[in-house]
């Protein structure tokens, strides 16, 4: 690259394919650059790190505001639901899922901004799973330390909200959001707990097993001792399933096993550069106009690999 920088217009060997600035790779002497390579390899790499934790961080802060409105329903709207009242029902239903469409909003507008500027799908996968997992995390921990999250109704409320982001990975296909939809499984699988008829017959192996299986027994413990239902006045699991909870967790803290309940945001950088080098798509650089300011110098060119 020095080379052709400093080569003259008129040097031979120069053989510019089809005005565009390139020639073979044997017209060039070969110089060592090992370590030149190595450095602007370092230098990419950060680059895209930041800029990639710039784009998921921005996407977390405009969603914040939304999942703490998202988590439990207004108590105006509530009181409509319980009443059930078919038109104020609808009305209310219509309202609480505007705030999940509002996230749904966001999630369109940075995927498309991606799709502009080229992002390759597999980096677009990346940022909504960990979005995902934030989504998962914010709502779920929200669930745990507040008791009036802890209803039936409200439990209706965010299925409902869920479906919404459930019905959004289905339309942006597998190939912008990939497993994104399994990060949400402590939330979901607290949702159908909630909403859940007759849990005082449901056993502690069919909760843990079949229902809840991704929750931790601290973590059922504490839903299922917060639960209450305003709409139809349920009852949580039976005391049976409570007392063997409380033994099993005494168990765990005797093993230096982790009291804690609540879930943690994960907020590393989810790939290496190896990850991207072998996800990006072949590009036949003869196919590409090099930018003007390139064009307009005679003694710049890339160099081609040699024809066999």
């Amino acid at each position: 690259m020095s080379q052709g920088l400093r080569a003259s217009p008129q040097s031979p060997g120069l053989s510019f394919l089809n005005n565009r600035g390139f020639r073979r790779l044997d017209d060039l002497r070969q110089v060592e650059a090992k370590y030149p390579a190595l450095l602007f390899k370092q230098q990419l790499t950060a680059f895209l790190e930041k800029m990639y934790g710039m784009i998921r961080d921005n996407l977390k802060k405009e969603i914040s505001p939304l999942l703490g409105l998202c988590i439990q329903v207004p108590r105006t709207s509530r009181a409509s639901l319980v009443k059930g009242r078919s038109q104020a029902n609808a009305v209310a239903q219509q309202a609480l899922i505007a705030h999940w469409q509002s996230i749904v909003k966001r999630l369109n507008n940075y995927l498309t901004i991606m799709k502009t500027n080229f992002v390759p799908p597999f980096l677009v996968r990346k940022v909504f799973t960990q979005i995902f997992s934030f989504i998962n995390v914010q709502l779920f921990n929200s669930l745990l330390l507040r008791r009036e999250c802890c209803s039936f109704s409200n439990g209706e409320y965010v299925k409902s909200g869920l479906s919404e982001l459930e019905q959004w990975c289905v339309e942006t296909t597998e190939e912008y959001v990939g497993s994104a939809w399994d990060e949400l499984k402590h939330i979901r699988q607290a949702v159908g707990f909630l909403v859940l008829h007759q849990k005082p017959k449901k056993t502690l192996n069919e909760i843990t097993k079949e229902l809840c299986p991704t929750l931790s027994i601290q973590q059922l413990y504490r839903i299922s001792t917060m639960y209450w239902d305003d709409k139809y006045g349920t009852h949580s699991v039976s005391s049976e399933v409570i007392s063997t909870m409380k033994v099993m967790m005494t168990e765990d803290s005797n093993n230096a096993v982790s009291s804690s309940f609540l879930l943690d945001d994960d907020s590393s950088i989810p790939f290496s550069v190896d990850d991207i080098s072998k996800s990006m798509q072949q590009v036949d650089i003869t196919d590409i106009d090099p930018p003007l300011l390139v064009r307009e110098n005679s003694g710049f060119s890339f160099l081609l690999p040699r024809s066999e």
